[in-house]
């Protein structure tokens, strides 16, 4: 078997998509699910600018991660990967959460090679300077941008924030299961 590099987003990808409701809920009070994100900017769904959103995100993000829980299945699935493949993960955090991040990874036990804070949405960088196969991402645009620029495929982990069209190289996946099943096949067909 050929070793594969497998890039990873993090939030709302190998974290449950629904960390951050909660958060939204008490702090806004909303009484919002997971289902009335239809938009990946929350500024839209909590009617606030996008400083009044940073300076929340500044105070509360780094509770917030510490307490992520991850993606249904997703441990298992990455555990077994690791055994053969690298797993990097490419997070749009901000570098000021390194060790907040470092620290979820062993808290959770989830295995990782490597993980670069880019600090913005934009991955297109970093994709490229690790030389990735296959990416795993819950943001549309950065999902496309990825597969149209690379030609890799790119398993987008299925949210109500996400469901615009895609090309066909990018894979919607409805769980980790999914996923697991896809990229298997697709490692026994590239090796």
């Amino acid at each position: 078997m050929i070793k594969k590099r497998l890039g990873l987003d993090i939030d709302g990808t190998v974290t449950d998509p629904n960390t951050f409701i909660p958060y939204l809920n008490q702090h806004f009070n909303k009484t919002l699910t997971l289902d009335d994100l239809t938009e990946y900017d929350l500024t839209t769904v909590l009617n606030i600018t996008e400083d009044q959103f940073w300076e929340w995100m500044g105070k509360h993000e780094g509770l917030i991660y510490e307490q992520a829980e991850l993606a249904a299945h997703a441990e298992p699935t990455l555990h077994e990967w690791t055994k053969h493949h690298d797993l990097i993960y490419i997070t749009a955090r901000r570098n000021h959460l390194a060790d907040i991040t470092e620290k979820w990874f062993h808290s959770k036990s989830v295995p990782f090679d490597y993980i670069e804070l880019v600090g913005k949405h934009d991955k297109l960088d970093a994709v490229r300077k690790h030389n990735l196969d296959i990416f795993f991402e819950d943001k549309h645009d950065n999902a496309v941008a990825i597969a149209e620029e690379f030609s890799i495929p790119v398993i987008l982990m299925d949210t109500p924030y996400n469901r615009l069209p895609s090309p066909k190289n990018v894979i919607r996946a409805y769980n980790w299961v999914e996923a697991k099943e896809w990229v298997n096949n697709w490692i026994k067909e590239t090796t």
